[in-house]
């Protein structure tokens, strides 16, 4: 009966050991950081998010940035509306569009006051050409009045539809585009008729003058 008491504190002393070891070891071991690394592919893929909304909004700008050009092209497409030929027989109301497709296609680079001395002796001499009258001003492209071909269309119903004047390859000389419509001798009406005449550029003492270019 004598031992069993003193076993007793023994036994708790000993427990109360292990406790405290067993306490040591848990309080030394390091943890496994099984958390945080559950976390951290959370917080570097939020770097790596970052970036493409940054990318995406660069393309939203250059897209904001490249918005006017629909105002561009809707401008390119009024433009190439307006030199859109008219059908024929429109009548006057179709040259300004005649005209508009002409200076498109041929963009001016003549002085001003060339290009008026140059389309006024162009249209005088498809006048003249076409319907006789003033071929007298023109001795050297239309011959003798007397011995002259007779004009192949009527006056009444002949006119210029269109007319441009352009350099022809050197300072000196130049060509007058004419587009113009009219009646012949037998009544046919045909519009949108294409003549071309050319000038040079010739000295004076007075200064200089373009002289038309007898036709081939």
């Amino acid at each position: 009966m004598t031992t069993s008491p003193a076993r007793s504190p023994r036994l708790l002393l000993i427990a109360t050991v292990l406790l405290v070891l067993a306490g040591v070891i848990l309080l030394t071991v390091p943890h496994t950081p099984s958390a945080p690394a559950t976390s951290a592919p959370s917080r570097a893929t939020a770097p790596a998010s970052s970036p493409s909304a940054t990318a995406a909004g660069g393309r939203t700008t250059q897209a904001g940035g490249s918005a006017p050009a629909p105002s561009s092209t809707t401008s390119t497409q009024s433009v190439s509306a307006s030199s859109v030929l008219p059908p024929h027989g429109e009548g006057v109301a179709g040259d300004a569009a005649i005209q508009q497709s002409l200076e498109d296609a041929w963009p001016a680079d003549l002085v001003a006051d060339d290009e008026q001395r140059l389309l006024a002796a162009g249209r005088g001499l498809l006048r003249a050409d076409a319907t006789g009258i003033g071929r007298a001003k023109w001795p050297a492209i239309f011959g003798n009045p007397d011995q002259a071909i007779a004009p192949a269309f009527a006056t009444a119903r002949f006119r210029i539809q269109a007319a441009i004047a352009r350099s022809d390859g050197s300072p000196d000389k130049a060509v007058v585009h004419l587009v113009w419509a009219g009646a012949d001798r037998g009544g046919t009406y045909t519009d949108r008729r294409i003549t071309d005449w050319c000038f040079a550029r010739t000295s004076t003492k007075g200064g200089s003058t373009w002289t038309p270019q007898p036709r081939t």
